[in-house]
């Protein structure tokens, strides 16, 4: 071969690298990743999931993070840009109105959701053991352990007698739901209930200022992933006006909430994970029954309740599953 086309040959070849790894790129299957709020560690066990099944973000899997911070009313518009597409699988890891979304959007493409109710209630699926369409995925009690968190909140701070509930009107179900059992829970237990609400960030400083206003002795905040996003925001507040507080979530005592009574949620996000998988890898959602989460944990900021004078019942202390020092 000349020199003059052997070089020919080389710069032909190596021009055409970039465009052969973009193409390769370009086949990989895509997730669309839904989520309400800020960028947060549930990606994490999304990711490990997802690997259980043999994916690898970057190796034979493309997942594209939405991340809505609380702008609820923005889901239509992107459900409908992801449906166009189209991506092969939509996962909403905790969310009931992006779950509700992405199945108002498409009966074909794959959902794979995380719902704090009941997935057959909310239109999600036909049964538990058999969804019937095209979304599956995870039910973590939310409304069930609304008692539970209020009793615990109750034996840690005994003489609290009024609790303030804040909740997120955006998430409508998630809101309600969370609102009737804390006001039977309450009533049960002789407590009085404040409700206030809040969608973005100035209305949660705002409803803190009525909260502290009207001098509550306890805060109860609601489940929601716009408020779990805006959760170092909750702790400052809630220490700043000293009132002890409630959480969805051990991520809020992990940035010093005081205490948190839930269903493992990165447990949650795992499975959802699996199921995209399984999916990727040729399962059905009509044919995976939904996944009923009953893993509980209960969490305490040893040093947060300190600082507000909370002395711990030790029999409160030996029930919980994580005592942040």
């Amino acid at each position: 071969m000349r020199r003059r086309e052997f070089i020919a040959l080389v710069g032909a070849t190596a021009a055409a690298s970039p465009l052969s790894a973009r193409a390769q790129q370009s086949v990989l299957p895509v997730i669309g990743f839904v989520d309400l709020g800020s960028a947060n560690a549930r990606a994490a066990p999304f990711r490990k999931g997802l690997n259980e099944t043999g994916y690898v973000e970057g190796k034979n899997v493309t997942i594209e993070y939405h991340w809505l911070e609380g702008r609820y009313e923005h889901l239509p518009a992107l459900m409908t840009e992801l449906v166009g597409r189209p991506v092969a699988v939509i996962a909403t890891p905790a969310s009931i109105p992006a779950a509700q979304a992405a199945k108002a959007a498409t009966s074909a493409i794959p959902i794979v959701f995380g719902v704090g109710d009941d997935p057959v209630k909310l239109g999600l699926a036909e049964s538990l053991s058999r969804p019937g369409g095209n979304a599956t995925g995870v039910n973590f009690f939310v409304a069930e352990v609304v008692a539970k968190r209020l009793g615990l909140l109750h034996d840690l701070v005994p003489a609290a007698a009024r609790i303030a509930v804040i909740v997120n009107p955006a998430n409508a179900s998630l809101a309600e739901s969370t609102l009737r059992e804390t006001k039977e829970s309450a009533q049960a237990i002789g407590l009085q209930i404040q409700v206030y609400e809040a969608r973005t960030s100035g209305e949660i400083d705002a409803a803190f200022a009525a909260i502290a206003r009207e001098r509550a002795d306890a805060l109860f905040v609601a489940p929601d992933a716009f408020f779990l996003s805006c959760r170092t925001q909750f702790v400052t507040l809630a220490a700043r006006n000293r009132i002890p507080a409630s959480y969805s979530s051990r991520d809020y005592p992990e940035v010093g909430g005081l205490m948190s009574y839930s269903t493992d949620f990165s447990d949650s996000v795992r499975q959802v994970g699996v199921y995209a998988g399984k999916i990727l890898n040729g399962a059905k959602p009509a044919d995976l029954p939904v996944v009923q989460q009953t893993k509980f944990e209960f969490a305490i900021n040893l040093q947060t309740a300190r600082s507000l004078g909370i002395e711990l019942p030790p029999g409160l202390l030996s029930i919980a599953d994580e005592v942040i020092e």
